[in-house]
């Protein structure tokens, strides 16, 4: 199985996915799930209250990145209309990949060596906005990893099969404006088999697909060291 053999292969301590100069130590968990009372607080439509909330969060804890958030439940979804739809049994509100807090303009890291599978500015209301995506071989097993919510200059001078070497600077995180309206924050997904999509993948899903996508995805804190 890929999991078990990407986990025997690496070494998850030495691999940052964020400007390593933010030790793993100054790392804590956060759990914006829809079980989180301090969410009914202030306005969740809101990238700024969001952005406040995140910010107290890590000020309080006198931390620098908040991290979380594979396969947890949210109601942060329910603002926009790409997640919503009419029923309930089709609302994608479950999250398939890993957050990591932090400022704007803060270096991403490619998490293996790889190539540059694709790349696009996903611009719903609440996509990923600018995302790239790397495709990695471990023997002779394939899979990729997703970056999403990066700034706009994190796509110039791309191309498909541009070469990356595990811990290169590939981007930066992007603002509200351009991010899919959310504070800034890293979407960092594994994904085995990438089905033949471009640029995109989905980040979040709803129950009746879970299964898969959880069999699809890996979860990234254990390839970050973070469990």
């Amino acid at each position: 199985m890929l999991t078990e053999k990407l986990l025997k292969t690496i070494q998850p301590a030495s691999i940052n996915v964020i400007d390593s100069s933010i030790k793993k130590s100054d790392y804590i968990p956060i759990d914006l799930s829809k079980n989180n009372n301090d969410l009914l607080q202030f306005d969740v439509s809101s990238s700024s209250a969001w952005e406040k909330y995140i910010n107290d969060y890590l000020k309080s804890n006198q931390k620098e990145l908040a991290y979380g958030g594979y396969l947890e439940t949210r109601n942060l979804y329910d603002r926009s209309s790409y997640f919503n739809t009419v029923s309930k049994e089709n609302q994608r509100n479950i999250h398939i990949g890993l957050d990591l807090w932090c400022p704007a303009n803060t270096n991403v890291l490619a998490a293996f060596n790889g190539v540059v599978h694709s790349f696009n500015n996903n611009t719903n209301f609440g996509d990923y906005g600018p995302t790239i995506i790397l495709k990695h071989q471990i023997d002779n097993f394939s899979f990729y990893t997703l970056y999403g919510h990066l700034s706009i200059n994190s796509l110039e001078k791309l191309a498909k099969g541009k070469e990356v070497k595990q811990g290169e600077v590939i981007a930066q995180l992007g603002t509200a404006e351009v991010n899919g309206d959310y504070a800034p924050h890293l979407h960092f997904q594994i994904i085995i088999d990438i089905e033949e999509k471009e640029g995109d993948y989905p980040g979040v899903c709803s129950l009746k697909d879970l299964d898969f996508y959880t069999k699809n995805t890996i979860d990234p804190k254990l390839v970050l060291g973070l469990d």
